[in-house]
């Protein structure tokens, strides 16, 4: 017998059988069943009290949105996905004269990160959801989204369909089978970075992006 096998049949003669796991009681996780608009609403209001920034947009206007925060800022470029439907999109729009240069994640990471950490100004990704109660967004990070598109340069802008704001991070990991696989990481954003010293002074934008721009498209 293996140390793993012994241990558990010492475990089992202790108890007098095997062991059954306690039923799981999720009750406590359990909320209101807010609507779609209430569920807006509320990711809004919260993730922008710590300095986030939404738009509510349309499937056909999204790429307006893009096109008004980036120039804004004068934001000479943006990362997008090679891949993804959001990249093609946008890709299909290259021509706009109020859109910075495209840059098209499709090369590995490695060779990506001079650029990425030196010349990127913005960064597009799609995201796996919202929660409205705590105003954070979901993101799984593919290898056609990694989360270095997230996490890196100055300004992010994440896409967010409105069908996908969840009401608590239990009600997303059940409506959405979290159990049945998941990625080497999940991302769980509220905001744009920030950090306090230790006297407590809040900092945003010190270690990742300065802002944080959400399209929710209803």
């Amino acid at each position: 017998m293996s140390a793993r096998d012994i241990i558990l049949q010492r475990l089992r003669n202790r108890t007098g059988g095997d062991l059954v796991a306690p039923a799981s009681d999720f009750s406590v996780l359990e909320r209101p069943d807010w609507s779609t608009e209430e569920r807006i609403e509320r990711f809004e209001k919260i993730i922008e009290s710590v300095h986030g920034e939404v738009h509510r947009c349309t499937r056909d206007n999204w790429i307006d949105h893009v096109a008004e925060v980036l120039s804004a800022r004068k934001a000479r470029n943006l990362l997008i996905p090679s891949q993804h439907q959001i990249g093609q999109d946008l890709r299909a729009h290259a021509e706009r004269d109020d859109l910075p240069n495209l840059l098209i994640y499709d090369e590995p990471i490695e060779s990506w990160q001079p650029a990425l950490f030196n010349d990127v100004d913005a960064g597009i990704t799609s995201t796996r959801g919202g929660i409205a109660e705590t105003g954070s967004l979901i993101l799984w990070p593919t290898a056609d989204e990694p989360r270095l598109m997230s996490l890196v340069p100055p300004i992010h802008i994440a896409v967010l369909e409105a069908s996908q704001i969840y009401t608590t991070l239990y009600e997303a990991l059940d409506a959405q089978n979290w159990k049945a696989g998941m990625p080497t990481n999940a991302l769980l954003i509220s905001g744009p970075s920030k950090t306090a010293d230790i006297e407590q002074t809040l900092a945003y934008g010190v270690h990742g992006p300065k802002e944080l721009i959400v399209l929710i498209i209803e």
